[in-house]
């Protein structure tokens, strides 16, 4: 398959290859524009919130955003904006592979890009339909597509736009084969990358014309592209696409009968792919080295890489089979909030009809005096039905969001953003998690990872924190709100003991027993400012947000297995009461150089007081 632009592309009304390459950069300048729209101190809201959503690397934040500049354009009537919205919101739910649902953003996207007069959205939007389309495996619609947008963008003065859409329709006909379209399209695109001296894109559109060449047997003309390819692509640091063109390098000497070389070109590719964890290039690189062991009758060695294409192949399918059990987990834990919402609204109406009731009775009284006895002695047992069952609505919304957030959302049916100046927030992640994915059914590593979280909620429960959320294998709860308090951070260090006491007391169980599931935890906390709120307007969640969120998972990837690691700000809070040991001053991703400190005892001389460890002997199963 060639290199699409797309997969390096964000679509905004002009077009960025950099998106993987820089995406670091960019989630980055996203956080800081969070905390600005977060401060209230700035001029222009709508343009804030679209630069916060186009930067933003992180699909969950990503979608807020594109779903609040969306709110916000609406209110304004502001077409320009909301082409923009559904754009973005687009963007993020193709990254994760919601494809149906992105297609119904880009269209939306496309009618307010029309209303607006901007005639290069509307073309680049198309672009992305058609992107979408191709990777639904649905051609027809994909190069149907692809000739629209190109000839809206024809007739605009946009050259990188209309090279990067000729470059991704070229792509659509190398995977459908049609070899001499594909040629079409990449020259073009290729000639106008070179008169702006555009880098990437005459990288990847001397490699995808090197692809299309290899595929034709003109193996001195691929060569040529995929070298002047490989060496812009060194040079800028974008090694994905590298290991893509030295396998199609080794292909060509393969067919040259010249081994040495094509083995030398699959070595490289391995390495290369091995050194930034590329899973899927790795799979298809033994795959290669497989094919050429056994051309030379090494028989042994395309054994083991065959074996070794195999495990990363199905490592990558057990993991995404992992992810998606988790999704479908989370769908129906949303799905259940939401019924207890619509269940307390039903309950809230039938009482005022049952009100209503109680006045007509009244007014009748004079001539139904019997009758209203009997009425109110149904309306009073009524009442009480419904209370309990209002009652039972209530604890079981408060059971899913904090108690004054259910009432607020009970009563106004929305709930307000607030500002915690001081709150603690707990990160805690398996050790080797996916590893044991790699090994196990993905229902047996889901099974685990659900026996762990329950006691964590029960621990979380015993000190009054609040459980925020579960990303994957990871936990995440906080103290001090939505109830304010000025032990948050004691509280949540006792409770970070206690999840390591737990795992540690069933993992010398599991040792016992020969159990081949045996998991670590290791624990990263930071105190400071956050914002709260309620994401979405029927299925809701819980969560927070701001640089103390950050921090914190940069305190848990910081960390070590069966450790707590906080920050200075938490050591500032509770160093009176626990042995805080300095770790110096350590580089964080995004951040720069922070303090950091292992909790190691409390220095009070009681103990700290465990929840029940409930576990069952017998059983080997979680």
């Amino acid at each position: 398959m060639s290199i699409k632009g797309k997969a390096y592309v964000l679509f905004i009304g002009f077009f960025c290859f950099y998106f993987q390459f820089s995406s670091a950069q960019n989630q980055k300048l996203a956080d800081s524009l969070v905390s600005v729209y977060q401060s209230g101190e700035y001029e222009d809201e709508l343009q804030l919130l679209r630069s916060i959503s186009e930067y933003s690397g992180d699909p969950d934040q990503g979608l807020y955003y594109s779903n609040l500049l969306i709110s916000k354009a609406s209110q304004a009537n502001n077409n320009q904006f909301l082409h923009s919205g559904y754009l973005q919101k687009g963007n993020h739910l193709q990254s994760v592979g919601d494809n149906p649902k992105a297609l119904e953003a880009y269209f939306k996207s496309k009618d307010f890009a029309i209303l607006a007069g901007d005639q290069v959205g509307e073309g680049a939007i198309l672009i992305s339909i058609a992107d979408t389309y191709s990777e639904m495996d649905n051609h027809k619609n994909a190069k149907s597509y692809y000739q629209k947008g190109i000839n809206i963008i024809r007739n605009t003065n946009d050259s990188i736009v209309l090279a990067t859409a000729l470059l991704n329709a070229g792509d659509e006909y190398f995977n459908t084969r049609d070899f001499d379209s594909a040629l079409v399209y990449f020259e073009e695109s290729g000639q106008i990358f070179n008169q702006l001296n555009y880098k990437i894109g005459v990288a990847y559109n001397n490699g995808n014309l090197g692809m299309v060449y290899a595929q034709q047997g003109k193996d001195a003309l691929a060569e040529e592209k995929m070298n002047m390819a490989i060496e812009i692509l060194e040079e800028l640091e974008d090694y994905s696409p590298i290991s893509v063109y030295l396998t199609y390098m080794a292909d060509i000497y393969l067919r040259k009968n010249d081994l040495n070389v094509a083995f030398q070109y699959s070595n490289k590719s391995l390495a290369l792919v091995e050194k930034y964890g590329f899973k899927d290039q790795i799979s298809e690189a033994h795959l290669k080295l497989a094919e050429l062991n056994k051309k030379v009758g090494n028989f042994k060695e395309a054994y083991l890489h065959y074996e070794n294409h195999i495990a990363y192949r199905d490592s990558l399918n057990n993991i995404e089979a992992v992810q998606e059990m988790a999704r479908i987990r989370t769908d129906n834990e949303v799905a259940q909030k939401q019924a207890e919402v619509d269940l307390m609204a039903q309950k809230e109406k039938t009482q005022n009809a049952i009100i209503l009731a109680t006045v007509i009775g009244f007014v009748l009284i004079g001539i139904l005096a019997i009758g209203l006895l009997r009425r109110n002695k149904f309306i009073s047992k009524t009442k009480s039905i419904i209370e309990k069952e209002r009652n039972r609505s209530d604890q079981l919304l408060k059971n899913i969001l904090p108690a004054d957030t259910a009432r607020e959302l009970r009563d106004t049916g929305k709930v307000k953003s607030q500002r915690f100046d001081s709150v603690s927030v707990l990160f805690a992640d398996f050790v080797g998690f996916t590893g044991y994915a790699e090994r196990l059914t993905p229902e047996e590593v889901v099974d685990s990872v659900d026996f762990y979280f329950s006691k964590f909620d029960e621990i979380v429960e015993t000190y009054g924190l609040e459980k925020i959320k579960t990303l994957g294998d990871c936990y995440m709860c906080a103290g001090g709100l939505p109830f304010p308090a000025k032990d948050h951070a004691e509280k949540i260090v006792f409770a970070a003991f206690e999840m390591l006491e737990f795992v540690k007391t069933f993992k010398a169980k599991s040792e016992m027993e020969n159990d081949n599931i045996v998991f670590d935890i290791k624990v990263g906390i930071n105190s400071g400012p956050v914002v709260a709120g309620v994401v979405g307007t029927k299925k809701f969640a819980y969560d927070i947000w701001g640089d103390t969120v950050n921090i914190a998972s940069r305190m848990e990837s910081n960390s070590e297995p069966g450790k707590i690691n906080i920050s200075e700000s938490t050591c500032d809070l509770i160093s009176q009461n626990f042995e805080c040991v300095y770790r110096g001053e350590l580089e964080v991703k995004n951040k720069g150089v922070m303090k950091m400190y292992y909790v190691t005892e409390n220095k009070k001389s009681e103990r700290i007081v465990h929840s029940d460890i409930s576990i069952n002997a017998n059983s080997d199963k979680f």
